[in-house]
Protein backbone atom coordinates (compact mmCIF):
# COMPACT_ATOMS: atom_id res chain seq x y z
CA UNK A 1 0.00 0.00 0.00
CA UNK A 2 1.24 3.52 -1.02
CA UNK A 3 1.96 5.83 1.27
CA UNK A 4 0.46 9.65 1.89
CA UNK A 5 3.34 11.98 1.51
CA UNK A 6 3.17 14.45 4.12
CA UNK A 7 2.10 18.09 3.03
CA UNK A 8 4.23 21.11 2.92
CA UNK A 9 4.85 23.20 5.84
CA UNK A 10 5.11 26.97 6.47
CA UNK A 11 7.52 26.72 9.68
CA UNK A 12 11.04 25.98 9.62
CA UNK A 13 10.47 23.52 12.42
CA UNK A 14 7.49 21.63 10.72
CA UNK A 15 9.05 21.88 7.49
CA UNK A 16 12.67 20.19 9.03
CA UNK A 17 9.99 17.45 10.57
CA UNK A 18 8.33 16.77 7.05
CA UNK A 19 11.68 16.10 5.79
CA UNK A 20 12.76 13.38 8.96
CA UNK A 21 9.24 11.99 8.33
CA UNK A 22 9.99 11.82 4.12
CA UNK A 23 13.34 10.11 5.07
CA UNK A 24 12.58 8.00 7.86
CA UNK A 25 9.92 6.35 5.20
CA UNK A 26 12.21 6.08 2.50
CA UNK A 27 15.01 4.74 4.77
CA UNK A 28 12.05 1.90 5.84
CA UNK A 29 10.44 1.08 2.62
CA UNK A 30 12.65 1.64 -0.27
CA UNK A 31 15.02 -0.89 -1.23
CA UNK A 32 17.80 1.98 -2.72
CA UNK A 33 17.38 4.16 0.39
CA UNK A 34 17.99 0.75 2.86
CA UNK A 35 21.01 -0.23 1.28
CA UNK A 36 22.70 3.00 1.83
CA UNK A 37 25.72 3.33 3.82
CA UNK A 38 27.78 6.53 5.00
CA UNK A 39 30.25 5.14 2.85
CA UNK A 40 28.41 4.88 -0.01
CA UNK A 41 26.89 7.94 0.58
CA UNK A 42 29.92 10.52 1.05
CA UNK A 43 30.99 10.45 -2.50
CA UNK A 44 27.50 11.58 -3.47
CA UNK A 45 27.75 14.05 -0.50
CA UNK A 46 30.74 15.27 -2.27
CA UNK A 47 29.53 15.21 -5.51
CA UNK A 48 26.05 17.90 -4.19
CA UNK A 49 28.26 20.19 -2.27
CA UNK A 50 30.52 20.82 -6.04
CA UNK A 51 27.04 21.26 -7.40
CA UNK A 52 25.68 23.84 -4.81
CA UNK A 53 29.37 25.48 -5.48
CA UNK A 54 28.88 25.50 -8.93
CA UNK A 55 24.94 27.17 -8.49
CA UNK A 56 26.17 29.97 -6.15
CA UNK A 57 29.25 30.96 -8.53
CA UNK A 58 26.33 31.27 -11.42
CA UNK A 59 23.68 32.98 -9.10
CA UNK A 60 21.34 30.78 -9.98
CA UNK A 61 19.19 31.31 -6.41
CA UNK A 62 16.58 28.61 -8.15
CA UNK A 63 19.43 26.19 -8.27
CA UNK A 64 21.20 26.97 -5.03
CA UNK A 65 17.66 26.54 -2.88
CA UNK A 66 17.48 22.64 -4.43
CA UNK A 67 20.91 22.05 -3.90
CA UNK A 68 20.62 23.56 -0.51
CA UNK A 69 17.47 20.68 0.38
CA UNK A 70 19.68 17.87 -1.37
CA UNK A 71 22.37 18.64 0.88
CA UNK A 72 20.03 18.78 4.14
CA UNK A 73 18.97 15.22 3.18
CA UNK A 74 22.07 13.85 3.04
CA UNK A 75 22.71 15.33 6.34
CA UNK A 76 19.36 13.91 7.80
CA UNK A 77 20.48 10.44 6.35
CA UNK A 78 23.87 10.30 8.04
CA UNK A 79 22.41 10.83 11.02
CA UNK A 80 19.72 8.47 10.58
CA UNK A 81 22.31 5.72 10.01
CA UNK A 82 23.65 6.86 12.84
CA UNK A 83 21.23 6.25 14.88
CA UNK A 84 20.65 2.73 13.66
CA UNK A 85 23.70 2.41 14.81
CA UNK A 86 23.22 3.36 18.23
CA UNK A 87 26.20 6.00 17.95
CA UNK A 88 23.76 9.65 17.75
CA UNK A 89 20.54 11.06 16.53
CA UNK A 90 19.75 13.87 15.28
CA UNK A 91 18.66 15.72 18.17
CA UNK A 92 22.24 15.21 19.16
CA UNK A 93 23.73 16.84 16.26
CA UNK A 94 21.95 19.84 16.57
CA UNK A 95 22.15 20.45 19.61
CA UNK A 96 26.30 19.53 19.42
CA UNK A 97 26.68 22.34 16.96
CA UNK A 98 24.63 24.86 18.84
CA UNK A 99 26.77 24.54 21.94
CA UNK A 100 30.08 24.81 20.29
CA UNK A 101 28.11 28.28 18.59
CA UNK A 102 27.41 29.22 21.98
CA UNK A 103 30.55 28.19 23.09
CA UNK A 104 32.57 29.78 20.40
CA UNK A 105 30.84 33.41 20.37
CA UNK A 106 31.69 34.28 23.92
CA UNK A 107 31.10 38.24 22.15
CA UNK A 108 27.65 37.28 22.27
CA UNK A 109 26.53 35.01 24.67
CA UNK A 110 29.33 36.40 27.33
CA UNK A 111 31.09 38.91 28.57
CA UNK A 112 34.03 39.20 25.87
CA UNK A 113 34.34 42.13 24.17
CA UNK A 114 35.64 42.07 20.60
CA UNK A 115 36.21 44.48 18.56
CA UNK A 116 36.53 44.07 14.60
CA UNK A 117 36.31 40.40 12.59
CA UNK A 118 39.66 39.25 13.04
CA UNK A 119 39.69 39.23 17.16
CA UNK A 120 36.63 37.31 16.27
CA UNK A 121 38.49 34.43 14.42
CA UNK A 122 41.70 35.12 17.06
CA UNK A 123 39.05 33.87 19.58
CA UNK A 124 37.41 31.05 18.02
CA UNK A 125 41.02 29.44 16.75
CA UNK A 126 42.12 29.99 20.64
CA UNK A 127 38.61 28.47 21.99
CA UNK A 128 39.44 25.23 19.37
CA UNK A 129 42.63 24.57 21.21
CA UNK A 130 41.54 25.40 24.74
CA UNK A 131 38.96 22.25 23.83
CA UNK A 132 41.87 20.07 22.88
CA UNK A 133 42.65 20.59 19.35
CA UNK A 134 46.59 20.06 19.45
CA UNK A 135 47.06 22.08 16.60
CA UNK A 136 45.64 25.22 14.68
CA UNK A 137 45.91 23.21 11.57
CA UNK A 138 44.62 20.63 12.84
CA UNK A 139 40.57 21.10 11.49
CA UNK A 140 42.00 21.59 7.91
CA UNK A 141 40.81 18.01 6.16
CA UNK A 142 43.88 16.29 5.01
CA UNK A 143 41.31 15.48 1.59
CA UNK A 144 40.71 19.06 0.61
CA UNK A 145 41.63 20.19 -3.21
CA UNK A 146 45.37 21.65 -2.74
CA UNK A 147 44.07 25.05 -3.72
CA UNK A 148 41.50 25.35 -1.35
CA UNK A 149 43.48 23.68 1.69
CA UNK A 150 46.37 26.46 0.69
CA UNK A 151 43.55 29.32 1.23
CA UNK A 152 42.73 27.50 4.75
CA UNK A 153 45.85 26.96 6.10
CA UNK A 154 46.55 30.82 5.86
CA UNK A 155 43.56 31.90 7.01
CA UNK A 156 43.32 29.12 9.84
CA UNK A 157 47.23 30.97 10.87
CA UNK A 158 45.62 34.21 10.20
CA UNK A 159 43.05 33.75 13.31
CA UNK A 160 46.21 33.69 15.01
CA UNK A 161 47.85 36.98 14.42
CA UNK A 162 50.87 34.82 11.68
CA UNK A 163 49.70 37.12 9.00
CA UNK A 164 52.14 39.58 6.81
CA UNK A 165 51.49 43.38 8.03
CA UNK A 166 51.40 44.88 4.73
CA UNK A 167 50.27 43.94 1.05
CA UNK A 168 53.38 45.13 -0.48
CA UNK A 169 55.57 42.55 1.83
CA UNK A 170 53.03 39.71 0.43
CA UNK A 171 53.10 41.20 -3.05
CA UNK A 172 57.45 40.58 -2.82
CA UNK A 173 56.86 37.37 -1.72
CA UNK A 174 55.29 36.05 -4.85
CA UNK A 175 58.05 38.26 -6.95
CA UNK A 176 61.13 36.68 -4.99
CA UNK A 177 59.09 33.17 -5.74
CA UNK A 178 58.62 33.80 -9.02
CA UNK A 179 62.03 34.52 -9.99
CA UNK A 180 63.10 31.06 -7.91
CA UNK A 181 60.69 29.08 -10.23
CA UNK A 182 62.13 30.95 -13.44
CA UNK A 183 65.83 30.51 -12.40
CA UNK A 184 65.30 26.56 -12.36
CA UNK A 185 64.64 27.07 -16.58
CA UNK A 186 67.04 29.82 -17.01
CA UNK A 187 69.75 27.16 -17.62
CA UNK A 188 72.24 26.22 -20.53
CA UNK A 189 70.73 23.50 -23.14
CA UNK A 190 73.50 21.53 -21.78
CA UNK A 191 71.46 21.29 -18.29
CA UNK A 192 69.03 19.43 -17.73
CA UNK A 193 65.80 20.87 -16.01
CA UNK A 194 65.25 19.47 -12.27
CA UNK A 195 61.70 18.86 -12.50
CA UNK A 196 61.44 17.92 -8.99
CA UNK A 197 63.23 21.11 -8.04
CA UNK A 198 61.12 23.15 -10.42
CA UNK A 199 57.49 21.23 -9.10
CA UNK A 200 58.66 22.76 -5.81
CA UNK A 201 59.06 26.43 -7.09
CA UNK A 202 55.70 26.24 -8.85
CA UNK A 203 54.43 25.24 -5.56
CA UNK A 204 55.84 27.75 -3.53
CA UNK A 205 54.77 30.37 -6.10
CA UNK A 206 51.29 29.35 -6.38
CA UNK A 207 50.93 28.91 -2.30
CA UNK A 208 52.32 32.55 -2.40
CA UNK A 209 49.62 33.83 -5.04
CA UNK A 210 46.80 32.50 -2.80
CA UNK A 211 48.26 34.41 -0.10
CA UNK A 212 48.23 37.04 -1.79
CA UNK A 213 44.46 36.64 -3.05
CA UNK A 214 43.20 35.82 0.58
CA UNK A 215 45.01 39.79 2.21
CA UNK A 216 43.77 41.11 -0.68
CA UNK A 217 40.07 39.61 -0.31
CA UNK A 218 40.07 37.12 -3.13
CA UNK A 219 38.93 33.42 -2.84
CA UNK A 220 41.40 32.24 -5.29
CA UNK A 221 39.11 28.95 -5.81
CA UNK A 222 36.25 31.41 -6.62
CA UNK A 223 38.58 33.43 -9.11
CA UNK A 224 39.76 30.22 -11.09
CA UNK A 225 36.64 28.21 -11.34
CA UNK A 226 34.94 31.97 -12.51
CA UNK A 227 38.06 31.65 -15.53
CA UNK A 228 37.30 28.15 -16.02
CA UNK A 229 33.69 28.69 -16.92
CA UNK A 230 35.10 31.66 -19.37
CA UNK A 231 37.25 29.67 -20.86
CA UNK A 232 34.88 26.88 -21.57
CA UNK A 233 31.91 29.39 -23.05
CA UNK A 234 34.74 30.88 -25.37
CA UNK A 235 36.06 27.78 -26.45
CA UNK A 236 32.66 26.70 -27.12
CA UNK A 237 32.23 29.41 -29.33
CA UNK A 238 35.30 28.58 -31.11
CA UNK A 239 34.17 24.72 -32.28
CA UNK A 240 30.31 26.16 -32.87
CA UNK A 241 32.10 28.68 -35.27
CA UNK A 242 34.42 26.60 -36.97
CA UNK A 243 31.43 24.10 -37.01
CA UNK A 244 29.87 26.52 -38.89
CA UNK A 245 32.32 27.41 -41.72
CA UNK A 246 32.93 23.45 -41.94
CA UNK A 247 36.14 23.55 -40.86
CA UNK A 248 38.03 21.01 -37.98
CA UNK A 249 39.96 22.85 -35.09
CA UNK A 250 43.05 20.36 -35.95
CA UNK A 251 43.40 21.35 -39.40
CA UNK A 252 43.11 25.57 -38.41
CA UNK A 253 46.00 27.10 -37.93
CA UNK A 254 46.02 29.41 -34.51
CA UNK A 255 45.81 32.44 -36.09
CA UNK A 256 42.62 31.42 -37.36
CA UNK A 257 41.38 29.89 -33.97
CA UNK A 258 42.40 33.34 -32.46
CA UNK A 259 39.62 35.48 -34.81
CA UNK A 260 37.15 33.37 -33.66
CA UNK A 261 38.55 33.46 -29.97
CA UNK A 262 38.22 37.26 -29.49
CA UNK A 263 35.01 36.93 -30.85
CA UNK A 264 34.33 35.18 -27.89
CA UNK A 265 35.66 38.10 -25.56
CA UNK A 266 33.52 40.51 -27.39
CA UNK A 267 30.07 38.59 -26.67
Amino acid sequence: MPHTPPSPQQTPAKAFERLLTVLNTLRTDCPWDRKQTMESLRHLSIEEMYELGDAILDNDLPEVKKELGDLMMHLVFYARIAEEQGAFDIVDVLNTVCEKLISRHPHIYGDVDVRNEDEVKRNWEQLKLNEGNTSVLAGVPRSLPALVKAYRIQDKVRGVGFDWEEKTQVWEKVEEELAEFKREFDVSQAQAINTERAEAEFGDLLFSLVNYARFVGINPENALERTNKKFIKRFAHLEARAKETGRNLKEMTLAEMDVFWEEAKNL
